[in-house]
C-alpha cells in the first residue's frame, strides 16, 4: 500500500520514482497480481496518471487495459476504470482543455496525432471494437457511459475504419441504437453524439439506423425537450437527423412515408412576441429549417422532391413557414434561412407556387408577399444575404410556373398598370430596380425579369409591348430600347452583365424579339465595337456576353430585315472582328471562374456583391448556345439555305408524324371503346343465358307444382258438392282471377321493357358492324374490327337461340291458358248452386229466420261476386288476346307461372278458412237450438223434404 500511496501523491520514504517507472510498476501489478482488489487499485492509479502522462500510459498500459476488459468483466468498477483510462489516452478533448500557454501552438497538432496513433493501435485488432460494443450493452452506468465516450472518441479519430468494423459486427448498429432508449439522460445524450459520428458519410449505416426506428426516437426527444425552445440536446438530435437524411434518397423516402414530415410542423409555431430569442433557439430553428431544405433540395431526385413538397403543403408546414416569413421581430439570419427554405419548398411545385402567390403581408392595405420581398431585394440598405435569398425565392417561384410568369409580366403591360399609383406592382419594382443607381439592384432585377421570360416565347413577345416614360416631354421608349441605351452609356460592369443576360434570355428562341433588337441601327455597331476592342480582364466578360448576344441575333434571325440578314451579319463579323477572334471572345464566358461557381447549384452563393455576375439558369443557356453559335458563324450562305430547308423538311415531317400520331391515338381510343362495348354485350349475354337457364328450371318446377295442385283441387271438388263448398270455390276463384289479371299487367310491362332492351342490343350490333366497316383502311384496325365482328356474330346467334327457346315455350303458355279456361268453366257452375240454395231458404220455417237472414246476406254477396266474375271474365278474354300476342316473350310466362303458384298456395289457405267459417256457423245454429245436419246428410235431407211436399198435395 505504501507503493500506491506514493503513486497517488501521499507521503513516502526514499526518493520519488519517475512517472514512467511508476506506470511500469502499475502495469506489472495489473498483469501479475492475482487479487482483484490489487488489480483494481492499479488500474485506478493508471487512470489518475493518464491525463498527465498520456503518452507513457498509452504505450505501456494499453495492452494490459484491453486484457482487463476481456478477463475482469464480472467487476464493473475495474471495467469502468479501464475504459476511463483508455478514453483519457485516446481522446484529444482533454488535451485541448489542459494545454499550457507555452504549448498553445504545437500541442493541438501533437495531440491530434497522438490520439489518432493510439486509436489505430487499438482498432488494429477488430475484436477490441467488438468487445467495446459488448460492454456498451451493459446497463451498469459505470460501464456503459465510459464505453459510449470511448467509442465516440474512436469514431472521431478513425471514423471510416471503426464504421467498417461496427458494420460487419453482428447486431453492431442495433446495440448502439438502444442508447436512445436509456432512461438516464447523460447516456442518451452521449448516445446521440456517438450516432452522429457513426453516421457521417456512410450510407449503409445511415439506412440501418433509420430502419431501427431512429426517426421516431429522435423526434420524440426533440418534442420532450421543447422543440425549438430546447437546449443543446435538440441541436444534437437535429444534426443526427441531417446526417441520416442528407444525400440519402432511401431514408428521405422512408421519412416521408412514415408521416414524419407532419411532425415537423410544431417546430415552426412561433408566437406573436418574437423579441429576445436566445442563441440556442436561433441555432435550433436554423437547423430545423436546414432539415426541411434537405428533404426538398434541388439536388434530390425530382419525384422525391415533389412528393415531399406536396406533403409539406397538405400538413400545413408551408403555411407555417410563410407565417414566419411575414412575422415581425424575427432575427435576420432566421428570416434569411426561412426565405431560402420557402424557396425550395415551392420550387417547381405548381400547387405550392399558387399558394405562395396568394400569401399577403399583414399590412394596411395588405400587399402580396412577393411584392414585399421584391421591395427588400431592390433596397440597397438591406443585408446582402437577405437580398440574395429574396432573389432565390423569386426564381423558385417562377421555375416551371408559366402562370406565375404571366402574372408578373402582366403587371408591366399598359392595359394592367394601375394609373392611380395607389399600389406598387411587382413589375414596377423590377423596372425601378433595373434602372436604379445601385448596380446590385440592376443585376438582381435583370436576373429576376429574365426568369419571368425563361422558356416562355409568348411572354417574350408580350414584353415587347412595354413602354417606359423616360422624362417629361419626351416620347416613351420600349423596355428593350431602354436596356440597350443603358448598355451604351458605359455603366458599371455588374449592371452591364445583368442587362446582357436579360437581353440574351429575351432574344433566345424568339425571332420577333431579334427583329425588334436589330431594328435599332445603333445596336449592332455597339456590339461589334465592344467585341473588337482589346480591353482589360474586367471587360472580357462583357465582351463575351456581347459576342453571345450578337450570335443569338444571327442564329435566331428570320431574315426579315434586309440590312441585317444572317449573311450580312456574318460578313460584318468577318470584316470588323474576325471569326476566330469572335469565337475566342465567346469562350471567355464559360472559362470564367464565377461562371463555374454559378453553374454548380441554383441558389446564389456569393461571398460578396462584387462576385454576383452569373445566374445558374443563364449558365445552362450559355452551355446550350455556345456550340451552335460557333458553328453558325462558320457556315456559308448555301449551308444556311440547306439547313433552313432541312429544318422546314423536319418541321413538315414532324407535323406529319404528329398528325398520324393523333390519328392513331384516336383510332386506339375508338378500338378501346369498341372492345369495351363488345365485352359489355358479352357479359350481358352471359347473364341473360344464366337467367334463361334458371327461369326454365323454375318454369318446370312450377308446372309440376301446378299439375299437383290441379289434381288435388279436382279431388276436393268431387268431395265437396255442398252449398258451402260451392261458395268457397267461387270466392277462391274470383280472387284467383283478380290476381291473374294483375299478373298479366305486370307481364305486359316487362314484355315492353324486354322489347326495348332487344332493340337496343340490335342497334349496338349494327353500330359495331358499321364502325368495323369504316375502320377497314388500317391494318391494325382491321384485325381488331374482325374480332369485334366475330363477337357480334356470336351475339346474334345467341339471340336467335333465345328467340327459338321463347317460341318453344309459347306452347306451354297455350296449355296454361287452357287450364285457366277450365277454372273459368268451374266458376260458371256456381250459378245453379246459388238457385238451389235460395229455394231451400224459401222453404225454411219462421223458426229458422235468423239462419235465412244470414243465408240471404251470403246470397247477396255471392251475386255481387258473380257480377264481378262476369266483368273479370271479360277482362280475362281481353287478357287472353294479349297473351296470344306476347307468346314470344319467355320472361312474362315465367313470372305468370310463379304468381300462379303463389295463388294456388293462397287457394289452399282460403279453403281452410272457409271450412272454419262453416264450422262456426253450425256451432252457432246448434247453440240456438236449431237442428243442423252434417255435410254428408244435406243431400238426403233435401230429398226427404221433396217427398213430404208430394204427400201433402195428394191429401189436398
Amino acid at each position: 500500500m505504501n507503493f500506491l500511496r506514493g503513486v497517488m501523491g501521499g507521503p513516502s520514504a526514499g526518493p520519488q520514482p519517475s512517472g514512467a517507472d511508476t506506470i511500469q510498476k502499475l502495469c506489472d501489478r495489473v498483469a501479475s497480481s492475482t487479487l482483484l482488489d490489487d488489480r483494481r487499485d492499479a488500474v485506478r492509479a493508471l487512470k489518475a496518471l493518464s491525463k498527465k502522462y498520456r503518452l507513457e500510459v498509452g504505450i505501456q498500459a494499453m495492452e494490459h487495459l484491453v486484457h482487463v476488459l476481456q478477463t475482469d468483466r464480472s467487476d464493473s468498477e475495474i471495467i469502468g476504470y479501464a475504459l476511463d483510462t483508455l478514453y483519457n489516452v485516446i481522446s484529444n478533448d482533454l488535451e485541448e482543455e489542459e494545454q499550457d500557454d507555452s504549448e498553445e501552438e504545437n500541442s493541438p497538432k501533437q495531440g491530434d496525432d497522438l490520439g489518432s496513433q493510439f486509436t489505430e493501435i487499438f482498432i488494429k485488432q477488430p475484436e477490441n471494437v467488438t468487445l467495446l460494443l459488448t460492454l456498451v450493452e451493459e446497463f451498469d452506468f459505470h460501464v456503459r457511459w465510459p464505453g459510449v465516450k470511448l467509442l465516440t472518441s474512436l469514431l472521431k479519430q478513425q471514423g471510416p475504419q471503426v464504421q467498417q468494423i461496427i458494420l460487419v459486427s453482428p447486431m453492431g448498429v442495433s446495440r448502439l441504437m438502444d442508447l436512445l432508449a436509456d432512461s438516464r439522460e447523460v447516456i442518451r445524450n452521449d448516445g446521440v453524439l456517438l450516432l452522429q459520428q457513426l453516421t457521417k458519410s456512410n450510407a449503409a449505416i445511415q439506412k440501418i439506423v433509420a430502419f431501427e426506428n431512429a426517426f421516431e426516437r429522435l423526434l420524440d426527444i426533440v418534442t420532450e425537450e421543447g422543440n425549438s425552445d430546447g437546449g443543446i440536446v435538440v441541436e444534437d438530435c437535429l444534426l443526427l437527423l441531417q446526417n441520416l437524411l442528407k444525400n440519402n434518397n432511401s431514408n428521405q423516402n422512408f421519412f416521408k412515408e412514415g408521416s414524419y414530415i407532419q411532425r415537423m410542423k410544431p417546430w415552426f409555431e412561433v408566437g406573436d412576441d418574437n423579441c429576445g430569442w436566445s442563441a440556442q433557439k436561433v441555432t435550433n430553428l436554423h437547423l430545423m429549417l436546414q432539415l426541411v431544405r434537405v428533404l426538398v433540395s434541388p439536388t434530390n431526385p425530382p419525384g422525391a422532391t415533389t412528393s415531399c413538397q406536396k406533403a409539406m403543403f397538405h400538413c400545413g408546414l408551408l403555411q407555417q413557414l410563410c407565417t414566419i416569413l411575414m412575422a415581425t421581430g424575427v432575427p435576420a439570419d432566421i428570416l434569411t434561412e426561412t426565405i431560402n427554405t420557402v424557396s425550395e419548398v415551392i420550387r417547381g411545385c405548381q400547387m405550392n407556387q399558387d399558394y405562395f402567390a396568394s400569401v399577403n403581408a399583414p399590412s394596411n392595405p395588405p400587399r402580396p408577399a412577393i411584392v414585399v420581398l421584391l421591395m427588400s431585394m431592390v433596397n440597397e440598405r438591406q443585408p446582402f444575404v437577405l437580398r440574395c435569398a429574396v432573389l432565390y425565392c423569386f426564381q423558385c417561384f417562377l421555375y416551371k410556373n408559366h402562370k406565375g410568369q404571366g402574372e408578373i409580366v402582366s403587371t408591366l403591360l399598359p392595359s394592367t398598370i394601375d394609373a392611380t399609383g395607389s399600389s406598387v406592382s411587382a413589375g414596377q419594382l423590377l423596372c425601378g430596380g433595373l434602372f436604379s443607381t445601385d448596380s446590385l439592384s440592376n443585376w438582381c432585377a435583370a436576373v429576376a425579369l429574365a426568369h419571368a421570360l425563361q422558356e416562355n416565347a409568348a411572354l417574350k413577345e408580350q414584353l415587347l409591348r412595354v413602354q417606359l416614360a423616360t422624362s417629361i416631354g419626351n416620347p416613351p421608349v420600349s423596355l428593350l430600347q431602354q436596356c440597350t441605351n443603358i448598355l451604351s452609356q458605359g455603366s458599371k460592369v455588374q449592371t452591364r452583365v445583368g442587362l446582357l443576360m436579360l437581353l440574351c434570355t429575351w432574344l433566345s428562341n424568339c425571332s420577333i424579339a431579334v427583329t425588334h433588337f436589330l431594328h435599332n441601327p445603333a445596336n449592332v455597331p455597339f456590339l461589334t465595337g465592344q467585341i473588337a476592342e482589346n480591353l482589360g480582364e474586367e471587360e472580357q466578360l462583357v465582351q463575351g456576353l456581347c459576342a453571345l448576344l450578337l450570335g443569338i441575333s444571327i442564329y435566331y434571325n428570320d431574315n426579315s430585315l434586309e440590312n441585317y440578314r444572317k449573311e450580312k451579319l456574318k460578313q460584318l463579323i468577318e470584316k470588323r472582328i474576325g471569326r476566330e477572334n469572335f469565337v475566342e471572345k465567346l469562350g471567355f464566358i464559360s472559362k470564367h471562374e464565377l461562371y463555374s461557381r454559378a453553374a454548380q447549384k441554383p441558389q446564389p452563393g456569393f461571398s460578396s456583391p462584387e462576385h454576383m455576375m452569373f445566374d445558374h439558369e443563364f449558365t445552362k443557356l450559355v452551355k446550350e448556345l455556345e456550340g451552335v453559335i460557333s458553328k453558325a458563324i462558320y457556315k456559308s450562305s448555301e449551308e444556311d439555305k440547306k439547313e433552313e430547308e432541312v429544318k422546314k423538311t423536319l418541321e413538315q415531317h414532324d407535323n406529319i408524324v404528329t398528325h398520324y400520331k393523333k390519328v392513331i391515338r384516336e383510332q386506339d381510343q375508338e378500338l378501346e371503346e369498341l372492345k369495351q362495348q363488345v365485352s359489355t354485350l358479352k357479359s350481358q349475354n352471359e347473364q341473360l343465358q344464366v337467367t334463361v337457364t334458371q327461369q326454365v328450371s323454375q318454369i318446370q318446377q312450377h308446372k309440376d307444382q301446378y299439375n299437383l295442385l290441379k289434381v288435388q283441387l279436382g279431388k276436393d271438388t268431387q268431395h265437396h258438392n255442398s252449398h258451402g263448398d260451392t261458395l268457397q270455390m267461387n270466392g277462391i276463384q274470383l280472387e284467383e282471377v283478380s290476381k291473374l289479371r294483375e299478373e298479366l299487367e305486370d307481364w305486359r310491362n316487362r314484355h315492353e321493357q324486354l322489347q326495348g332492351q332487344l332493340k337496343e342490343k340490335d342497334a349496338v350490333i349494327e353500330n359495331l358492324k358499321s364502325l368495323q366497316v369504316e375502320m377497314g383502311t388500317e391494318q391494325s384496325s382491321q384485325l381488331s374490327s374482325s374480332g369485334g365482328m366475330e363477337h357480334s356474330a356470336e351475339l346474334q346467334k345467341e339471340l336467335e337461340l333465345l328467340r327459338t327457346q321463347i317460341q318453344l315455350q309459347a306452347a306451354e303458355i297455350s296449355k296454361l291458358q287452357t287450364e285457366n279456361q277450365k277454372l273459368q268453366a268451374m266458376n260458371t257452375a256456381i250459378d245453379p248452386a246459388l238457385g238451389a240454395s235460395s229455394a231451400v231458404a224459401s222453404r225454411s220455417s219462421e223458426k229458422e229466420g235468423r239462419l235465412l237472414q244470414e243465408l240471404g246476406e251470403l246470397q247477396s254477396e255471392v251475386k255481387a261476386l258473380s257480377e264481378e266474375k262476369a266483368s273479370l271474365q271479360q277482362q280475362l278474354d281481353s287478357s287472353s288476346s294479349t297473351v296470344a300476342i306476347l307468346q314470344d316473350e319467355k320472361s312474362k310466362l315465367q313470372q305468370e307461372v310463379a304468381e300462379a303458384k303463389k295463388e294456388q298456395d293462397d287457394l289452399l289457405v282460403l279453403l281452410a278458412d272457409q271450412d272454419q267459417k262453416l264450422s262456426a256457423l253450425r256451432s252457432k245454429l246448434k247453440d240456438l237450438g236449431m237442428p243442423v245436419e252434417d255435410e254428408d246428410d244435406i243431400e238426403s235431407g233435401d230429398q226427404a223434404d221433396e217427398d213430404e211436399d208430394g204427400d201433402e198435395e195428394e191429401q189436398d
